[in-house]
């Protein structure tokens, strides 16, 4: 029998964040990093990295519904990234970095314009929201070094500074949405 997956597609600042914390939920199949919602067919790094493309980097998700749904991913997307700065996370500034929802169908459209109203509603964040929830269009896979980035270098400064307290984040706040195996 195989298990039918639905995919997600989330922009949340550096792509290595997002898929270290999305790939240690149960019901999480894959996580690849790339560039979604740009004009340029097939992008590197270096001409994501310019600001010109119209890409943000992105992470897409392939899920299994019956054991998380993509109403669950949007709650820790709302929390493991600052969803109120436009183009920015943290140190990494550009519209490369903003916060996307990539709506795949009429359905996740809905769920995330609901999710989003609930978290503008929950105060998690003092400032607005400024997420975009646009149409999924596009979705270029990111060189091959920007892949499991976080598992394959734990020691890297940037794993260290800026992921590891998203990941300690997500163990204390979504302890029961974590594969049994994820550190």
């Amino acid at each position: 029998m195989t298990k039918k997956h639905e995919t997600a597609t989330l922009a949340a600042g550096c792509f290595w964040c997002v898929e270290a914390v999305f790939s240690r939920l149960r019901g999480v199949a894959q996580v690849s990093s790339g560039y979604a919602g740009g004009t340029l067919s097939h992008p590197d790094y270096l001409e994501v990295c310019g600001g010109t493309t119209g890409h943000a980097e992105a992470v897409q998700i392939m899920f299994d519904p019956d054991e998380i749904s993509f109403a669950e991913l949007l709650e820790v997307f709302w929390r493991s990234h600052d969803p109120t700065t436009p183009d920015r996370q943290g140190a990494d500034v550009g519209s490369q970095y903003r916060s996307v929802i990539f709506y795949h169908d009429e359905n996740q459209h809905q769920v995330a314009e609901h999710s989003k109203r609930e978290a503008e509603a929950a105060g998690l964040w003092p400032d607005p929201i400024v997420t975009s929830i646009v149409p999924f269009t596009n979705f270029y896979l990111a060189e091959r070094h920007h892949q499991d980035f976080y598992r394959l270098n734990p020691d890297e400064f940037y794993c260290r500074m800026v992921i590891d307290p998203k990941i300690k984040k997500l163990q204390k706040e979504f302890a029961a949405m974590l594969k049994s195996l994820a550190p």
